[in-house]
């Protein structure tokens, strides 16, 4: 199996069956998004207590590719920090924009200035499935409906980025 079909074997496996599927009924943060270029729709939900993502749940509707995106990253915040997860997201940004995985910003030694322990740092090193959306940047038109989501997480937890515009 190729690389290429083994990542698209993970974007349907999370589109047929998206983690962290429903609405929090308890959320302390949500956020809808809509793609009107493409009809994509996702509304987030998170629930961040001291600093941690305890629940993430989502719903939407769109592109296997949109909602994939969706599940892979509620997969990958629930239960991070709030800076991991806007670590992760800066990750993702660099990783749609065609920038390879490493290429951050967040160096290891500002995240554990900012208190991050080795774990979260190889974490942050480290996209893992998330990866599997890498090859979206083969086409332009569908970096937005991968984005989208990361999109909606940047709005609920970090506002004064701004990674929209990047694309």
């Amino acid at each position: 199996m190729s690389l290429d079909e083994l990542y698209r074997e993970v974007i349907m496996d999370h589109y047929r069956s998206p983690r962290h599927w429903g609405r929090l009924t308890e959320a302390t943060d949500s956020v809808h998004l809509h793609n009107p270029l493409c009809g994509d729709d996702i509304t987030l939900d998170l629930m961040i207590e001291d600093g941690r993502i305890k629940e993430v749940g989502f719903e939407g509707k769109g592109c296997s590719i949109s909602q994939a995106s969706a599940s892979l990253m509620a997969e990958s915040i629930a239960g991070k920090s709030t800076a991991e997860a806007v670590r992760l997201l800066k990750r993702f940004r660099n990783m749609m924009k065609g920038a390879p995985a490493g290429d951050d910003e967040v160096t290891a030694e500002a995240a554990a200035e900012a208190g991050a322990d080795a774990e979260a740092e190889a974490d942050a090193e480290d996209l893992g499935d998330l990866e599997a959306l890498s090859g979206v940047v083969k086409f332009p038109v569908r970096i937005k409906c991968a984005v989208l989501p990361w999109e909606a997480l940047r709005k609920a937890i970090a506002p004064e980025l701004n990674i929209a515009d990047d694309f």
